[in-house]
């Protein structure tokens, strides 16, 4: 099977649906603003691309954020993905994820090479054309190699990303700290929960999710927490393997955090007892993991009913209503 790298951050598991190597860019500019022409993704594949002609562009599908498309030239393939409606804050974000995440030398991510406005409105990035094989790859080596990348990807900042990116099509604040526990409350379960309040009117998970926020400190005892860099949506729809079967992942949500906030997708990534094995050969097993997993879930879960509804909510609250019963709050 030949698929494609890049389509979405995140979809319902259920639904049909920094720093960058060479990118292309200006000066005082984290990405180069393309210039203002009909066709600016055809101008770089025939200039900076190093191509003299585009062969063929093939729609490739699956997406339900942004519009996908493979360019086959004669120098190779791009993968570009555009979206009519939002500027270039999202792809720039995509952009230092994948290129914090390719400087690890560790696992297979798609190179990027440019970003920039569409001059009818709208955004484009263009990266690296990874063509798939025909399986996910081996589960233990995904480990490993995930692994690889939570050990070389650190920061001295602290936890938080260069700029704030996109979980699916939710804003993901990013604001550097130096407490772990107050950057998740903060960041990532706050924010949710407010916009579960806004959105749907829902106080009384706001309410319990912040009575949780505050009682949470314990499950973190005795627990070394280092920034380490995450995908930070790394479920099935997000991994697969290239041809030659070394596992690739694709269309990150980075941010440098607690290692184990990776598996907080678990639910919808088929991971196993081979992947955890190998992983935990590498980063060893913290204590209280297990405690924890559910708290990492949440976030997710969080998400999903702010963009799908109330299918998800149930989720939510059970894993809230566990977590105030086990710490008396």
């Amino acid at each position: 099977m030949v698929a494609h790298v890049g389509l979405i951050s995140l979809t319902s598991c259920f639904s049909p649906l920094s720093r960058l190597p060479r990118l292309s860019s200006t000066k005082h500019k984290p990405f180069a603003m393309a210039a203002m022409n009909e066709d600016p993704v055809r101008q770089w594949i025939l200039s900076e691309g190093k191509a003299t002609k585009i062969t063929n562009i093939s729609p490739v599908g699956g997406g339900c954020i942004n519009l996908a498309n493979r360019y086959d030239t004669d120098a190779g393939s791009f993968f570009v993905k555009t979206n009519r409606s939002i500027g270039p804050s999202m792809f720039e974000g995509e952009a230092l994820g994948l290129g914090a995440m390719y400087e690890t030398r560790s696992i297979r991510v798609p190179k990027p090479f440019k970003v920039g406005p569409l001059p009818t409105g709208g955004s484009y990035i263009i990266m690296e054309f990874i063509e798939f094989g025909s399986s996910r790859g081996n589960q233990s080596v995904l480990g490993r190699k995930l692994a690889e990348m939570h050990k070389a990807g650190k920061s001295e900042k602290g936890f938080g990303f260069d700029v704030n990116n996109t979980i699916g099509s939710t804003p993901q604040i990013n604001t550097w700290s130096s407490d772990w526990i107050q950057f998740y409350g903060e960041h990532r379960l706050g924010y949710q929960l407010k916009l579960a309040l806004d959105q749907y009117g829902d106080s009384t998970i706001y309410e319990k999710g912040q009575r949780l926020v505050k009682s949470m400190g314990p499950l973190f005892d005795n627990v070394v927490i280092e920034p380490c860099l995450l995908h930070g949506d790394l479920w099935s729809g997000n991994i697969s393997s290239d041809k030659n079967g070394e596992p690739v992942i694709l269309d990150p949500a980075c941010y440098y955090g607690h290692n184990e906030a990776e598996f907080g997708m678990s639910w919808c990534a088929g991971f196993g007892g081979a992947f955890y094995n190998a992983y935990f050969e590498v980063m060893p097993k913290q204590p209280g993991l297990e405690k924890r997993r559910d708290l990492y879930m949440l976030y997710h879960y969080l998400n999903h009913y702010n963009l799908f509804g109330s299918g998800y909510r149930s989720s939510a609250m059970s894993i809230i209503d566990d977590y105030l019963r086990m710490l008396n709050a």
